[in-house]
């Protein structure tokens, strides 16, 4: 009797095993899921920043391309400017000169 009775237990004990295993089982396909979602979020985060970066680098360029552009146009403003600046020079320097005529004229 003493061998049926360790038959039924070793029964037993593979039983109880294969349901640990069953239930380990499951919990790992319940892991691979959520792993399996994750990865999908990462690779959705991964195209969103792909997006980003490129967004950013055409933003870049287009600051790059506007500085340019006002520099160019500051630039040609302030060469206007001191020609500008020259002329009046010029002229208050003839204004000067004939004054001077004038009122050695007027006070003689």
């Amino acid at each position: 009797m003493e061998n049926e009775q360790l038959f039924e237990f070793m029964t037993k004990m593979y039983s109880d095993m294969k349901e640990g295993f069953k239930k380990v089982d499951d919990k790992f396909e319940k892991i691979d899921e959520r792993f399996e979602k994750i990865d999908e979020r990462f690779e959705k985060i991964e195209e969103d920043l792909a997006a980003v970066k490129k967004e950013v680098k055409t933003i870049n360029n287009t600051v790059v391309r506007i500085e340019v552009e006002h520099g160019e146009k500051l630039s040609a403003l302030f060469d206007g400017y001191k020609q500008n600046s020259d002329k009046l020079d010029r002229i208050e320097e003839k204004v000067s000169t004939h004054d001077d005529f004038i009122l050695k004229r007027v006070f003689k």
